[in-house]
């Protein structure tokens, strides 16, 4: 062989062996692009289902933000319901007429006085004269301050061991505290 076909065929092997390599290089940059698209669109589609997990999240935690105000808001107003109610009852217990009034101290009186105790009316009590007569009072001996105490009507007895608030006001307190809910329930039934 001659020194120019050795050349030739040496050439021809290296373009060869050349087309080779970069056919194997094209193939392993296809495969590499193909692994790196894949991975891409997995997280792509991971990304998105975290941002959409994400989106949900901040959805719940804003429309439970919105229903625990609104929660709150109706509860207040329920609250201002009811206040309004039991304001509108110690008025009326305070513009109680004169035989409603006095039945409603003897009851209190029979109930809750003690032997001795003395009657503390509230300032505003329109009957106390009249109480003061009553046959509860003398039966059970009271004694009737002349002094007046600022409550929101009916009157206090002071006694040896305890004082009982018989105000218009505790009284209604003390309704409330034990009916609110099922007063609540009967007016806000819808």
């Amino acid at each position: 062989m001659n020194e120019q076909a050795i050349v030739e065929r040496i050439i021809s092997d290296a373009e060869q062996e050349a087309r080779t390599i970069i056919n194997d290089a094209a193939t392993r940059a296809e495969q590499t692009v193909a692994e790196a698209s894949l991975r891409a669109q997995r997280n792509k589609i991971g990304a998105e289902a975290e941002i959409k997990e994400r989106v949900k999240g901040i959805f719940d935690g804003k429309a439970a933000t919105a229903r625990l105000d609104g929660s709150k808001i109706m509860l207040g107003e329920k609250r201002g319901v009811i206040d309004e109610i039991y304001s509108r009852a110690l008025k009326q217990l305070n513009e109680l007429g004169k035989a409603d009034a006095l039945h409603l101290a003897e009851r209190l009186l029979r109930e809750h006085a003690e032997e001795g105790d003395e009657l503390v009316f509230a300032e505003n009590y329109r009957y106390a004269q009249e109480v003061s007569a009553l046959q509860t009072v003398k039966e059970k001996k009271l004694k009737v301050s002349p002094a007046r105490a600022s409550l929101d009507g009916g009157f206090i007895l002071c006694g040896k061991n305890s004082d009982k608030n018989l105000s218009y006001g505790a009284i209604l307190f003390a309704d409330r505290e034990e009916r609110q809910a099922e007063i609540a329930a009967k007016i806000f039934a819808n």
